[in-house]
């Protein structure tokens, strides 16, 4: 069975930092292209990082550079979303998903995990 398990989320005062994890199972993550998404409340999913199997190339959004940074631990079979200088406004359920591609350039995220909170609040 294919499964991505996100963890990691919770609630973190403005300014404070988080780590997510993607624990991937039933597949080996090192041949994926690893996206994490959030979608927050009344608005649409949006992609907030990725890191491409092959060349370990790595796109962020644009809302989340400097902040946010994106890894694989491939031993470990799991992915990583660390998360600084937390924002209100990153308030959102976090997924994770994998593609069967090299690249995250047109790729088609088919396996999705159960997402995990986060929210922002003093």
């Amino acid at each position: 069975q294919v499964q991505l398990v996100e963890s990691g989320g919770g609630l973190v005062q403005p300014g404070g930092s988080l780590r997510l994890s993607c624990a991937a199972s039933g597949f080996t993550l090192e041949y994926y292209a690893i996206g994490w998404f959030r979608q927050a409340p009344g608005k649409e999913r949006e992609g907030v990082s990725c890191i491409s199997s092959s060349d370990g190339r790595i796109y962020y959004a644009d809302s989340v550079k400097g902040r946010f940074t994106i890894s694989r631990d491939n031993a470990k079979n799991t992915a990583y979303l660390q998360m600084n200088s937390l924002k209100p406004e990153d308030t959102a359920d976090y997924y994770c998903a994998a593609a069967p591609t090299t690249d995250c350039v047109g790729a088609h995220f088919g396996s999705w995990g159960q997402g995990t909170q986060v929210t922002v609040s003093s």
